[in-house]
């Protein structure tokens, strides 16, 4: 089988997998970890018939390595997310039944006004997603976004969906997340100007996807979630309870700055580094919660104990769907689909920015992994920059962010976090999220060649 007729039959295999993906869990709804597991083996033993050599040197391609592959894929994603998600439920719930979320909503909701509570939740999402993954910036404002949804009378997804854009820009084009930071390494960029561009271009970017988009976006109900009714038998300050939800995402700022300033060879840098790891932070908010918003309410420990257990046992489930979208996402990149993608985008001959939004949003759809085609695309683009290129190095990181964003469905682990968290159906979440990732990507590619058109050459 000649090499073109190959690629060929491997996108047409890839394309099929991801129509079944979406038929058994639409249609015949089917459990989505089942369906993600039938199509990852599916995908992978149509490989295996048509000979394609693994992009790994670790694993042979037969039945039992696609098998192999698929776990490493589950177990590498959980590894990743599961604490993040895990501690963030925790923290969220703690929030919630303390009456924090409440406190936090009434405050905002005086202070900018009912009319402008969309206001609000955008600067929680800016403050928050500085620093933290989307996952725990998500589990992190659920609590007040729920609150703020009945304080306000808003339809749920006009808040919502603005949150949800600002979080995934932050997270897609602001280091120190980790795409972020792999493309300015591989492509030598500036992180101070990425950091200025990706504001400059990111929060109008995310605009058009939240704020305008949930305008006409569909409106569910509001997910039933636990009571924000308080159990202790004092609510907390808000003060308190603002620090308490702040306090992963100043603990990660603190290891950021460290980063930028180059003190990690210090003692206070060290320190700094190790208290600001996503895990490390997140672990130590939910013990300040539980004394902030818990013991020092009035709760017993038996009581903040079971509110736990409750909170790993309700994103159990989910967990091993994001697991499962990771081992689909492993099985395409192995399979070389990832790689078929970014050829044909080479092959285009297009603009080195236009090049490099399509390879990464190519390989994301593939794959479902936005880290995955940061880093894929980053490698295929730095070859391309040499010393005297005229190409902004910045924009170009930009350009890849944004199209590693594009079109999140059944194959991205995010796609399962949002649709669990916010009690949405899988008909919704693709109607809400995949069309807000999707106006995210075009709208960011548009502004960055916008960008790139003004500045002198």
């Amino acid at each position: 089988m000649t090499g073109a007729v190959l690629n060929g039959s491997l996108l047409a295999l890839a394309g099929m997998a991801v129509v079944m993906l979406v038929l058994l869990v639409t249609r015949w709804r089917w459990n989505p970890f089942l369906a993600l597991t039938l199509t990852s083996l599916l995908m992978g033993g149509g490989a295996v018939l048509l000979g394609v050599v693994p992009t790994s040197t670790t694993v042979a391609w037969t039945f039992p390595g696609v098998l192999e592959t698929f776990q490493s894929g589950l177990g590498r994603t959980l590894g990743s997310v599961a604490p993040l998600v895990i501690l963030g439920a925790i923290l969220g719930r703690v929030l919630a039944e303390s009456g924090g979320a409440t406190v936090l909503a009434q405050r905002f909701t005086r202070f900018f006004g009912k009319a402008n509570a969309g206001w609000c939740i955008i600067a929680l999402a800016i403050t928050v997603g500085l620093s933290t993954w989307f996952a725990v910036g998500l589990y992190l404002l659920l609590p007040v976004l729920v609150s703020l949804t009945r304080e306000t009378g808003r339809p749920f997804l006009t808040l919502a969906v603005p949150m949800l854009a600002f979080l995934s820009v932050m997270h897609g084009l602001m280091p120190p997340h980790p795409g972020p930071v792999i493309a300015v390494a591989a492509l030598q960029a500036d992180t101070g100007k990425v950091l200025l561009w990706a504001l400059l271009i990111g929060i109008p970017t995310a605009a058009v996807a939240g704020p305008f988009f949930a305008r006409i976006a569909v409106q569910p109900a509001l997910p039933e979630r636990s009571s924000d009714e308080s159990l202790s038998q004092v609510l907390p300050g808000f003060g308190i309870t603002l620090l308490t939800i702040l306090l992963p995402v100043l603990h990660m700022l603190g290891s950021t700055l460290v980063e930028l300033l180059h003190a990690q060879a210090s003692v206070v840098g060290r320190c700094l580094t190790g208290v600001g790891h996503p895990v490390a932070a997140m672990f130590i908010g939910v013990l300040f919660s539980l004394w902030s918003l818990g013991l020092r309410c009035g709760r017993d420990l038996a009581a903040l104990m079971r509110s736990v257990e409750q909170s790993g046992a309700s994103v159990g489930m989910m967990l091993l769907i994001v697991g499962a979208g990771g081992g689909f996402g492993r099985v395409l990149t192995e399979s070389g689909v990832a790689r078929v993608l970014g050829g044909l985008a080479a092959e285009a001959h297009l603009p080195v920015l236009l090049y490099a939004w399509l390879t990464a949003a190519f390989i994301r759809v593939a794959t479902g992994s936005a880290t995955v085609a940061i880093t894929v695309a980053a490698e295929l683009i730095a070859p391309l920059i040499t010393p005297g290129s005229l190409v902004n190095r910045e924009l170009l990181v930009l350009a890849i962010g944004f199209g590693s964003l594009f079109l999140s469905h059944l194959n991205d682990g995010g796609f399962w976090i949002v649709k669990e968290s916010l009690g949405l159906t899988v008909r919704e979440t693709l109607q809400t999220w995949t069309i807000t990732e999707t106006i995210i990507g075009i709208a960011g590619l548009l502004l960055t060649l916008l960008a790139a058109a003004l500045l002198p050459s």
